[in-house]
């Protein structure tokens, strides 16, 4: 159950407050939120790309408040800026540092339980030979109120609409309700047959044979298991393209557009023999790197798919297409405020061709799985209604999914925010069967 926001909840220890009550302890850290926020709602920058400029803070309690400030605006940004809006005689300009500084006062004091009084100390220096005045003035008055959120934020425009249109209402206010809280973390077992052992020692629960759903935060890397390459952080929904591949032990496969790498390892996992492609050099060095930490083999290519040519077909190929990434808006949210107004055809024909490029490497009786990170059909469904020639969609069965998941009439699957506990991606997943000549 999501709890209403209120401000009277006492502070928590590494939200931003010193323990002796000196309140000028949390400024570098909103300073950071504040940076991270303009990069991604003024300049387009993706939140992982901004992160980083929280790693000059010292203190790693500091670093992890800026980025938890920075993704709680992003969070509930409709919300903030309605709030900041009723309590200013006329509307800041989206980009004003001001507004910017309010958003992560009011995302501090809300959602993290930062005292009121901390609250206007912490963001006064935000604005310093600027509006303090105005930030003051508002604080107060919302603060007087008092300023309340919702239990679930509002969808940013147009997703909103969009998908309600798409999905259903009801769609529409379960993915509100996943935007509220970061999720908890699922990971990928390198072995299946421990799955009972790591859901135990991680305090997590199993949707299915080789993953885990953990509640734990803070830096994986401290985790069990992590040291001994017994797993990878995956959504659920992201280790279902390789699950629906019929790969064996010993088969050749090629993972399109491989990196970050999570589906590469579970392939490698089960005993295939994978060349793993992508684009990005830079990107190929994480796959390269779990590779290592997992003690599992596969080949790294760094080439555009479009010009490559492998020199033997494959038994199977998969293909995590380039997208909008939409259906990652739980953990990412900045992809609410940089997807909206995107233009779909040119990353709709690039999926178009990859599909039918990657089909002709393909021997035959082999099966290709197309899948997208992406809650727009024009991605996903209209993508995989398309005639591929030599290559027909083979649907999937129900009994190839985990529990709570069907596959929809026309056999391939759609995942969307609410259909199981606790949540999952937005991912789309169809899968062809290359014809034997």
């Amino acid at each position: 159950m999501i709890q209403s926001s209120s401000p009277p909840a006492p502070p928590l220890k590494g939200r931003g407050e010193a323990p002796s009550g000196r309140v000028d302890s949390g400024v570098p850290a909103r300073r950071a939120a504040l940076r991270m926020c303009q990069a991604v709602l003024d300049r387009g920058q993706s939140f992982d790309a901004a992160a980083n400029m929280a790693d000059d803070l010292p203190l790693p309690q500091d670093r992890a408040l800026a980025r938890t400030l920075a993704l709680t605006v992003l969070r509930w940004l409709p919300d903030l800026d309605a709030l900041i809006d009723s309590a200013t005689p006329r509307p800041l300009p989206h980009d004003a540092r001001a507004r910017h500084a309010l958003r992560v006062a009011l995302a501090g004091w809300l959602k993290l339980h930062t005292p009121p009084h901390a609250v206007v100390a912490t963001a006064l220096p935000l604005v310093e030979g600027g509006p303090r005045r105005l930030v003051h003035g508002v604080l107060g008055a919302l603060i007087r109120r008092p300023a309340t959120l919702p239990d679930r934020p509002q969808l940013p425009a147009p997703f909103d609409v969009r998908w309600a249109h798409d999905w259903g209402a009801d769609m529409a206010e379960a993915a509100a309700a996943a935007l509220a809280e970061e999720p908890a973390t699922d990971l990928t077992l390198k072995d299946a047959s421990q799955t009972d052992h790591w859901a135990q020692a991680l305090g997590g629960i199993s949707l299915a044979p080789g993953h885990v759903r953990t509640p734990l935060k803070g830096s994986v890397t401290g985790w069990p298991g992590f040291g001994d390459g017994a797993w990878w952080v995956q959504d659920f929904a992201a280790s279902l393209p390789a699950r629906l591949l019929p790969a064996q032990a010993g088969d050749r496969v090629l993972d399109l557009c491989a990196a970050p790498g999570g589906k590469t390892l579970q392939l490698a996992a089960r005993g295939c023999r994978v060349t793993a492609l992508d684009m990005a050099e830079q990107r190929l060095e994480r796959v390269r790197e779990n590779l290592d930490r997992t003690g599992l083999d596969a080949e790294l290519v760094a080439a555009d798919a479009l010009r490559w040519q492998p020199d033997a077909p494959f038994d199977h190929i998969l293909i995590d297409a380039p997208c909008s990434a939409t259906g990652i808006f739980r953990r990412h949210p900045d992809v609410l405020h940089l997807k909206g107004s995107t233009d779909m055809a040119p990353i709709t024909l690039l999926q178009a061709a990859l599909l039918r490029r990657a089909v002709q490497w393909l021997k035959p009786g082999g099966r290709l799985v197309y899948a997208t990170c992406s809650l727009d059909p024009r991605e996903g469904e209209r993508i995989a209604e398309r005639v591929i020639a030599g290559a027909p969609r083979e649907a999937i069965g129900a009994d190839e999914l985990p529990a709570g998941l069907l596959p929809a009439a026309d056999g391939w699957v759609r995942t969307l925010p609410g259909q199981v506990a606790g949540g999952l991606d937005g991912f789309f997943i169809a899968r062809f069967r290359r014809l034997k000549d």
